[in-house]
């Protein structure tokens, strides 16, 4: 993960962990909290880079792996118990999934 606190791109490190939210808070507060707030935030494609876009939308979900680091998101359990066709769409969820923030790019 990029630690220097500027605007320059980070380049992958050995180690690098999967993103979580404690860490997300502590960026978005205090390395990148000199950004301009119009500061667009972008996702990529793959892991090489391939193709870019801007982050349209979130939700909150469960994400289980299912290759490595490539999974499926879940609702909630809380969104299943009140949604009769949500549950009829994710009759089973697996045991792993985790609370996760589902980031979704417009293109």
């Amino acid at each position: 993960m990029h630690k220097s606190g500027t605007a320059d791109p980070a380049q992958p490190v050995d180690g690098d962990q999967p993103l979580t939210l404690d860490v997300l808070r502590r960026l978005v507060g205090n390395d990148w909290a000199r950004l301009p707030g119009d500061t667009l935030v972008v996702l990529s494609r793959d892991t090489e880079g391939n193709l870019y876009s801007p982050s349209s939308t979130y939700a909150i979900g469960r994400y289980s792996p299912v290759y490595e680091l490539t999974g499926e998101v879940y609702p909630l359990e809380s969104e299943l118990a009140a949604d009769t066709e949500l549950r009829a769409l994710f009759p089973k969820v697996p045991a792993d999934a985790r609370a996760a923030l589902v980031l979704y790019p417009l293109g």
